[in-house]
């Protein structure tokens, strides 16, 4: 150590000193700044790249799909019919205005040939599927001949809810309801009589009939009762109710008739179970 060093160190002491929070004050403001790692250019481009390159996948298999949905394999082959009693398949399918050969998914319109078939008074409900890769299933509801009205010389029929269904030329093999003033007589429509509560209690009266294996050919309407006839000569007569709520005693005197082959006369029901038979016709 030179004379220079030697009197520097005469000066200065080396002792460590060891600095206070409020010596240090002040100085926070010139820390330096800790580097902020920030990716480079080459990375975001490459990013970049990664998403373009997923949404052109993307695109391509969206494009692929439709090709693939839209090609031949896909076209309409197959119609499947169930429901329909009144109308033949082939005529289901004009109605609906569905066809062969058409792409199942892109030019099938099922509603719009929903709403075709529903137009129809036959049809209640109407339900149409697409099965690939060809068939057309068309599931339906018809509504069923319940009984005829006269009008004229034609004849309204109606379904078991009074719904009018078409007008008959020729007498179809119904109960006939006769006697009744026809108001309105839409097909499609809900038929409207003067005598409303009476037709309702009767095709009520009609429903329970049939559950009970008993057949009325013809029922005549007067103000408040009817005349239900089993055969040309032998009829019942009384309010539609109480014939509904004395069909069980109506079925039992009908076995004894049938098997003492009396085929003629008045079975007259009123009020609280009563009933009669008169062979008087």
């Amino acid at each position: 150590m030179d004379e220079y060093s030697q009197d520097l160190s005469a000066d200065y002491p080396q002792e460590e000193h060891v600095y206070t929070g409020e010596e240090l004050s002040g100085y926070e403001d010139y820390a330096p700044e800790q580097p902020v790692n920030k990716p480079s250019k080459k990375k975001r481009k490459r990013r970049k790249k990664h998403y373009f390159l997923r949404f052109c996948i993307f695109c391509a298999l969206l494009f692929g799909l439709y090709y693939f949905l839209n090609s031949d394999f896909f076209a309409v082959r197959d119609f499947d019919v169930t429901g329909n009693q009144y109308y033949t398949p082939a005529q289901v399918i004009e109605m609906s205005g569905l066809q062969s050969g058409v792409n199942l998914f892109f030019e099938t319109k099922t509603r719009p040939a929903r709403n075709l078939l529903l137009e129809d008074p036959y049809i209640k409900l109407a339900e149409i599927k697409r099965v690939p890769p060809g068939t057309i299933q068309i599931n339906l509801e018809e509504r069923r001949e319940y009984a005829a009205v006269p009008y004229g010389e034609q004849y309204v029929l109606i379904d078991k809810e009074g719904m009018v269904l078409r007008i008959a030329d020729e007498e179809p093999v119904l109960p006939i309801l006769g006697n009744m003033t026809i108001t309105e007589m839409t097909p499609g429509k809900a038929l409207q009589v003067e005598q409303t509560y009476l037709l309702t209690d009767t095709l009520s009266l009609l429903a329970l009939v049939e559950e009970n294996d008993i057949y009325f050919k013809r029922i005549d309407f007067s103000t408040v009762i009817i005349r239900a006839y089993i055969y040309d000569d032998l009829y019942c007569e009384g309010a539609p109710a109480n014939i509904r709520d004395n069909m069980a005693s109506i079925q039992k005197l009908l076995q004894e008739l049938y098997k003492e082959n009396i085929t003629r006369g008045v079975i007259r029901v009123g009020t609280d179970n009563y009933l009669s038979y008169s062979p008087s016709y």
